[in-house]
């Protein structure tokens, strides 16, 4: 609860709240663009960690591959995050793991440091904030309805959520760490920047 400063002239009773209300749910977004079709898919969940990252993905390619019928490669353009760069651990860990459990040779692309704002998904952040602007998110409900009144490309966005609670990420161990690097292929010239994951099982042999 916010912090009680103002009161009436007794110091008696509270008349308002520094801060607003504490919400009944904290709600993160995660967003897929597909490029060649402007079609948005916005994923909400409870943290934003790279297990989150993980399941969006996964979530993501359950509703989108009957309508990316023999697509095999996949590329991935994505900031420099904390949570999803090309070195972070945990991350990597889930990036293989999704592209075996889909078929998809997995290329990821990094925006340079600072750059992030050359990236299209960054403009689509900017219009779900116009769309609820001022209003207070306090349940998946309402977050829901207003992420669905957005326009990109004059399609609205596909809505999903992840109930899942993130609390503990598990470590990647060395020995976990030694198998993700043979699986990862990485450019010569950028090497933290442009990496290539092929499947254990690839699509359509």
């Amino acid at each position: 609860m916010g912090e009680k400063t103002r009161t009436a002239s007794d110091g008696s009773v509270p008349q308002a709240l520094d801060h607003d209300p504490p919400s009944k749910e904290k709600l993160v977004p995660f967003g897929v663009l597909v490029l060649t079709t402007g079609l948005l898919t916005l994923v909400f969940g409870s943290k934003e960690c790279s297990d989150f990252w993980g399941d969006c993905m996964r979530k993501w390619w359950q509703h989108a591959r009957s309508s990316h019928r023999g697509i095999r490669r996949l590329v991935v353009y994505l900031d420099n995050g904390p949570k999803n760069s090309g070195v972070t651990r945990k991350f990597l860990r889930r990036m293989i793991e999704f592209a075996d459990w889909s078929g998809l040779e997995i290329r990821l692309v990094y925006y340079p440091p600072y750059h992030s704002k050359y990236n299209p998904v960054e403009r689509c952040w900017s219009s779900l904030q116009q769309k609820w602007n001022g209003v207070l998110l306090t349940c998946w409900q309402v977050v829901k309805q207003f992420a669905l009144r957005m326009k990109w490309k004059g399609q609205s966005p596909e809505v999903h959520r992840i109930t899942k609670k993130y609390r503990h990420e598990k470590p990647v161990t060395k020995k976990e760490m030694d198998y993700i690097n043979s699986r990862i292929k990485r450019s010569e010239t950028l090497p933290k920047y442009d990496l290539v994951i092929k499947p254990r099982n690839p699509r359509g042999r």
